[in-house]
């Protein structure tokens, strides 16, 4: 999460090597943030746990899982006898989540190292997989699709979330376009891999059906936002975003006083008579049949 980064998409693999190691670099900032991460996702985490058919004693494979709070609470569901494999495609964040298990006191997980587009598992080997806020950022969201449904039981359920249309989130939008408008960046690539890569309307329905599955179910949450002020909005998604931190890290004073003034402008619209800013936020959601 964070600044609406997407990468040049040029050459596949020097994409998924920049991705990866982008969020390698970012992992440090997700581990400080870690509970206000589990509290803005927790609605589509019930979300989508609403819709895996967890039950005791099933095997769930939760993918670039981060901080693995989705998967943490799927854990809950399949015990006793069921079993969590937390993966992420980067070491840093596999620690970040090792580190959350061991303070939420999750003991039936394993931690592998899993990119989306070949998934290191056996065939039919899964019973849930789940997916928050990461398929976006695959090179291929239809391989990664596929291999999902591969290494699902014959009537296993998937289970994801993407972001929907940059309108819908400013708290993702605003850091992206005060950035771009001062001359610090260029625009995302809107064809790259990226935060929104999944939310033009239909496509999210039509990857999973040309990966192979079947009952497609496509929703929306609406986790909100918020912050006591811009100050500490910006302190977060420096924290979360590495693309962000390293655009406002070598700026001037005079620099970054800017960037706080025209964030601090587009975001007044979002803050109530408290004081509180609140940034809306909308995922969509989905659910399908392997």
């Amino acid at each position: 999460m964070g600044i609406a980064d997407s990468s040049d998409g040029s050459d596949t693999d020097a994409v998924r090597a920049e991705i990866l190691e982008r969020w390698g670099r970012a992992a440090a900032g997700w581990s400080k943030r870690a509970q206000q991460v589990r509290e803005f996702g927790l609605p589509v985490s019930a979300w989508m746990l609403d819709h895996a058919g967890l039950q005791p004693g099933l095997r769930v494979l939760e993918l670039a899982a981060g901080p693995g709070e989705t998967g943490f609470l799927a854990s809950e569901l399949i015990r006793p006898g069921g079993s969590l494999i937390c993966s992420d495609a980067t070491d840093e964040m596999l620690e970040v989540a090792r580190a959350r298990a061991k303070e939420l006191g999750i003991e039936n997980v394993e931690f592998k190292r899993i990119e989306l587009e070949w998934i290191d598992l056996e065939t039919a080997s899964v019973d849930v997989v789940l997916c928050k806020w990461g398929l976006m950022f695959s090179t291929d969201p239809e391989a990664s699709l596929r291999e999902m449904r591969r290494v699902l039981r014959p009537g296993g359920r998937v289970a994801l979330a993407v972001w929907d249309e940059p309108p819908e989130n400013p708290w993702a939008t605003i850091p992206t376009e005060t950035m771009v408008e001062l001359g610090h960046t260029t625009p995302p690539d809107p064809g790259a891999p990226g935060m929104f890569a999944l939310a033009p309307p239909g496509r999210l329905q039509d990857v999973l059906e040309a990966a192979g599955f079947l009952d497609v179910r496509i929703g929306s949450v609406e986790p909100s936002r918020a912050f006591d002020s811009v100050e500490d909005y910006i302190a977060e998604t420096r924290d979360l975003s590495s693309v962000f931190g390293e655009l406002l890290d070598p700026l001037s004073d005079e620099q970054r006083t800017e960037v706080v003034a025209r964030v601090t402008e587009l975001a007044q619209p979002y803050v109530d008579a408290d004081g509180m800013l609140r940034l809306p936020a909308r995922s969509l959601v989905a659910a399908a049949d392997a």
